[in-house]
């Protein structure tokens, strides 16, 4: 039986310049401290990222344990 094709994309849900902007957060609240999301938002200038990259960055963060969103929604780096 033959293989099915390859996907269209080896990359995978998560692209190299995801990587790139969940380091941007951290760094940030590294140098900042615990930010509301709309606060990190600004601080590493997510309103020029292209639609949704800042929403997947910080989901992705949160689901590495690279930082925790407290009870107050504010967001600080691990």
């Amino acid at each position: 039986m033959p293989m099915p094709p390859p996907k269209a994309s080896t990359e995978g849900p998560r692209d190299r310049q995801v990587f790139h902007e969940m380091g941007q957060l951290v760094r940030a609240l590294e140098a900042q401290g615990p930010q509301t999301p709309d606060g990190l938002q600004e601080l590493v200038g997510a309103s020029y990222w292209e639609s949704g990259r800042f929403d997947r960055a910080l989901a992705f963060a949160v689901a590495d344990g690279l930082v925790v969103v407290g009870p107050d929604d504010r967001v600080t780096a691990t």
